[in-house]
C-alpha cells in the first residue's frame, strides 16, 4: 500500500509556517503579505513532499472549482475546431482556468446539465441548442458561474451569452464570388452526417438566398463523404454539368461544397469523370486548410479567423465569473473572408 500523501498541514510544518501561509501561497491569493523568501520556502517544502494541492477540498471549500467544462458534440472535430480548443485552453490556462473536455454525448437537456453541474465546474461551454431553460437552471443552481453558448448568427437567447458563427453569411460568400467569376447556376453540398448537416444547412441557405435575389438556378444536394456517393451524384448530373450554352460554349455551374474536405472530394470527382475546374465546374471550400494551396488548381475557399476567438472566449467568460453577471449577450465567434485562388 502506497503512503498517505501529503497535506497542506506537512508543508506547513515542513516551512516553518502556518496551514493558512500554505494555503495562501500555493493557491496564489492576491492580498496577502507574504515575503519573498517565505513563499521560496514553502514552496520547496511542497516540491520535496510532494505536495499536490487538492482540486476537491478546494471545491468543497469555495463552492465551485476553476475548471471550465466543455461537452463533447457528435460532429468531426477538424483542424479549425481542434485549434480553436488548443487555443482556448492555453487562454483559459493564462486566466488561471483549467478546461476539460466532457463526454456523455448520448445524455440531452437536463440529465446533461445534472451530469456536468456534479463536477462543479465554474463554468460551462456548450451548443447554444442544448441549454434549454431548465437546464440553465440546474447549472446556475449548483452554483455555476458562467454559462456560455455556441450557436449560429441569428441565433437569440435571453438565458446566457451565446458565441455565433455566421454560417448563412459563409454560404453568401461563396455564392456571390461564383457569380463574380462567371456562374450562372448554383449548387451547395449539404453533408448528410450527423452534426454537420445542420451547419451544412446553414451555409446552403446562404447560397440559395443569393440565387433567389439574381434569379438563377439553385441546386442542394445532401452527399456523405465518399469517392462512390459522389461518383454517383456526378453521374446522374452528367446532363445537368453540360448542360447550357453561353456566349463561351458552356454554362459555367458553381459549386460551393460545405468545406475544403468535400471541394478536394468534388474536384477528383470531376476529374475522373473528364470535367475541368474551374473551366466546367467553379469550386469554392470553406477552411483554407493547408493542402488548399497545394491541390491543382488551387482551391477558392473560404477562411475562417480564429486567431481572436479563444482570447475573446476566455476573456468574457472570466467576465461573467468575476463579475457575477448574466453576460447575455451575442458576440462572433469566427469571422470569415474569402480566399481567391484558381478553383473559381
Amino acid at each position: 500500500m502506497s503512503a498517505k500523501p501529503p497535506t497542506s498541514l506537512d508543508v506547513a510544518r515542513e516551512a516553518g509556517v502556518s496551514q493558512a501561509t500554505v494555503s495562501y501561497v500555493l493557491n496564489n491569493r492576491e492580498g496577502a503579505r507574504i515575503s519573498d523568501e517565505t513563499r521560496a520556502r514553502v514552496q520547496e517544502a511542497a516540491d520535496r513532499l510532494g505536495y499536490v494541492p487538492h482540486a476537491g477540498a478546494r471545491t468543497l471549500r469555495t463552492g465551485h472549482s476553476r475548471l471550465v467544462l466543455v461537452p463533447l458534440v457528435d460532429a468531426p472535430y477538424g483542424q479549425l475546431a481542434v485549434g480553436l480548443m488548443e487555443g482556448l485552453d492555453r487562454e483559459l490556462s493564462r486566466l488561471g482556468y483549467t478546461m476539460i473536455q466532457y463526454g456523455a454525448r448520448h445524455l440531452k437537456g437536463v440529465a446533461a446539465a445534472r451530469a456536468w453541474a456534479e463536477l462543479r465546474p465554474v463554468a460551462v461551454l456548450a451548443p447554444a441548442t442544448r441549454l434549454t431553460r431548465h437546464a440553465v437552471d440546474v447549472l446556475h443552481s449548483a452554483g455555476i458561474r458562467a454559462v456560455i453558448g455556441i450557436g449560429v448568427a441569428g441565433w437569440s437567447s435571453d438565458l446566457v451569452s451565446t458565441m455565433t458563427m455566421d454560417h448563412e453569411g459563409i454560404g453568401a460568400t461563396a455564392a456571390e464570388h461564383l457569380l463574380a467569376r462567371g456562374s450562372r447556376t448554383l449548387t451547395a453540398i449539404v453533408p448528410t452526417e450527423d452534426g454537420l448537416r445542420d451547419m451544412g444547412l446553414r451555409r446552403a441557405a446562404g447560397v440559395q438566398r443569393v440565387a433567389a435575389a439574381r434569379g438563377l438556378p439553385y441546386n442542394q444536394v445532401d452527399l456523405a463523404f465518399s469517392e462512390s456517393a459522389t461518383a454517383a451524384w456526378l453521374d446522374a448530373w452528367q446532363d445537368a454539368w453540360q448542360a447550357g450554352v453561353s456566349g463561351d460554349g458552356r454554362t459555367k455551374h458553381g459549386v460551393f461544397a460545405y468545406n475544403d474536405d468535400y471541394a478536394m472530394l468534388l474536384m477528383a470527382a470531376l476529374a475522373d469523370n473528364g470535367l475541368s475546374v474551374p473551366g466546367d465546374v467553379a469550386v469554392v471550400g470553406c477552411d483554407d486548410l493547408p493542402l488548399a494551396k497545394l491541390l491543382r488548381p488551387r482551391l477558392t475557399t473560404i477562411r475562417l479567423s480564429v486567431t481572436d476567438a479563444p482570447a475573446m472566449l476566455a476573456q468574457t467568460l472570466d467576465e461573467i465569473v468575476r463579475t457575477g453577471g448574466t453576460g447575455q449577450r451575442p458576440l462572433a465567434l469566427w469571422t470569415h473572408a474569402l480566399v481567391e485562388r484558381d478553383s473559381a
